[in-house]
Parts: C-alpha cells; sequence; structure tokens
C-alpha cells in the first residue's frame, strides 16, 4: 500500500513576486487575493490540496520587507513561522531579480535547512539569456536547492511543480480534513474579498489604512446576509471611502456583494458601513483584535 504524504510547502518573496497566483495556480481555485499593488498579502493563509495519497498544505505569506508600523512587524512574524514550520520552502524570485538586490529574501531563506526549490517566476517577461542568469546565480547562492523557471500567471511548469512537491512531502497523515480548502472560515474569505475591492478601487493610502471586519454572517437557503464594517484610521479616509452622496461606497457594495456570491454560490445582502478606529497599525492590542 502506497503511504500518505502530507506536509506544508511554505512560499516566501518579496512583495508582487506573484506569490498569491502561484497559490492559487497550484490550488486551481482563485483561493487568496491577487492585486497589482504592493503588500496585499497581510496574514499567512493555508490553501490545501488534497489527493487520495497526499494532503499539500501551501502557505501564502506577506512579502518580506522592512517594516514601517506595527502591522507590518506582524506581517514579517508570519513569514518567519513559514520558515519554522516548512516541509519544503518555496523561494519565489522574479527574472529580473539578482541575489544581490535580494538580501532580506536571502539572508531569511539561507536560515531555513530543509528542502529548497527556488522559482523564477515570470520568465515570459524576459528573454532566454536573462532566465540562464538568473538561474545560474540563484543556483550559486543556493547550492542545494532546486532552481525551476515558472509562470504562475500563464501556467507554465505549474503541474510539473505540483507532481515535485507531492513527491518531497514526507510520509505523514492528513493534517486537515480531506474536504477543507484552507484553514480559514468563510468569514476571512468575506473581508478578503471586500478588501481586494478596495485595492481596486481606491488610490494611493486608502487601502492600505483599510481593515475589514465582518461583524455578522447569517445564512439560509435562499439567502445570505452580511454586515461588515471598513475601518479606517482618519476621518478624512472615511469621506473618501464613502464618496461624494454615497457613490464611492455603493459601488463597492456592489462589486463586493457579486463577489462574495461567486464565492459562497449564494445570493447575498450586504450591508457596508465604514468607521474609524485611528491608528489601529500602529497599535498592538488593537492588531490582536483584528486578528495579527
Amino acid at each position: 500500500m502506497m503511504e500518505h504524504r502530507a506536509g506544508y510547502v511554505n512560499i516566501i518573496g518579496k512583495p508582487n513576486v506573484g506569490k498569491s497566483t502561484l497559490l492559487n495556480a497550484l490550488l486551481g481555485e482563485n483561493l487568496v487575493i491577487v492585486n497589482a499593488k504592493a503588500q496585499t498579502t497581510r496574514h499567512r493563509i493555508l490553501g490545501i490540496l488534497n489527493g487520495d495519497e497526499h494532503q499539500l498544505i501551501l502557505s501564502d505569506t506577506p512579502g518580506i520587507l522592512e517594516p514601517a508600523y506595527k502591522l507590518q512587524e506582524s506581517m514579517m512574524q508570519a513569514v518567519d513561522e513559514a520558515l519554522k514550520d516548512a516541509d519544503v520552502l518555496l523561494v519565489m524570485v522574479e527574472i529580473g531579480d539578482r541575489p544581490a538586490t535580494s538580501e532580506g529574501l536571502v539572508a531569511r531563506a539561507r536560515r531555513y535547512k530543509g528542502p529548497m526549490v527556488v522559482l523564477v517566476n515570470k520568465v515570459d517577461q524576459g528573454d532566454g539569456r536573462q532566465l540562464e542568469e538568473a538561474v545560474e546565480q540563484w543556483h550559486a547562492t543556493f547550492p542545494g536547492a532546486e532552481v525551476l523557471p515558472i509562470s504562475a500567471l500563464h501556467g507554465l511548469h505549474i503541474g510539473l511543480l505540483r507532481t515535485k512537491l507531492i513527491r518531497m512531502l514526507p510520509e505523514h497523515p492528513p493534517y486537515f480534513p480531506k474536504d477543507d480548502l484552507s484553514d480559514r472560515d468563510v468569514r476571512f474569505f468575506i473581508s478578503e474579498i471586500i478588501r481586494e475591492k478596495i485595492l481596486r478601487l481606491y488610490k494611493q493610502e486608502i487601502p492600505y489604512s483599510c481593515q475589514v471586519v465582518v461583524n455578522s454572517y447569517e445564512e439560509s437557503p435562499e439567502l445570505v446576509k452580511v454586515q461588515a464594517d471598513v475601518v479606517v484610521m482618519r476621518e478624512g479616509q472615511k469621506g473618501i471611502l464613502i464618496g461624494k452622496g454615497g457613490g464611492a461606497l455603493r459601488q463597492l457594495g456592489v462589486e463586493a456583494r457579486k463577489a462574495i456570491e461567486r464565492f459562497i454560490s449564494n445570493k447575498v445582502f450586504l450591508d457596508l458601513k465604514v468607521r474609524v478606529d485611528e491608528n489601529w497599525r500602529g497599535d498592538d492590542r488593537k492588531l490582536r483584535q483584528y486578528g495579527y
């Protein structure tokens, strides 16, 4: 009888390198937010790929950066946790990245002593010579690791990577029930869907000052009622979010509702409110309250 394999495959990289796109591609599900703005991922999110003889637990982490405030410090703690419990570490870079300009990433990855794969992403944006140079330099930096060129967005080598990762997992019984897709509950994903719409609809600092709290989720066969607050740091930001005559908040509500309906396959009534909680990003107690 074949043994069951299970383990944690954790992805680290700089902001915007394509970690969330990769997680979604490997799962075949749009589980986590993907957006062109940096720092889209704030939490460590697990996506679970189940097969009869395997359970691949993928962990998307916030992009590695120098923290400027408490929220970013908590984001970097999530990356450090991912180094501790990984059975396999995926170090994700893009074709233009070089070890010399990625010190924070290299230093963190070197602390990890287990099996590692370096993924050179966005290969569709470079030429053969650039790719050859990138593969050589990353091989030299991590001699024990395999270096694999991929395009997470276009699916290049994703199937190959999935097969390789399953083979690299240790023999272990499943960590989660086999029908779980993630360790997070539906409220978490609804708050992330609303946050993704904020990232898409608002400019500059607004998305980074927002936190979404789902206060209630009431389910019936024909309708799901959701009440959520968008928390901002200043009165001025509240005005921008609501917009002239409430127009901006209405648009946010409509787009978020449609996306939540697609996610839960049911009709949704979404009640969105905006409230101010000054400096929530810099206050440890408030960050804990908001799940960081």
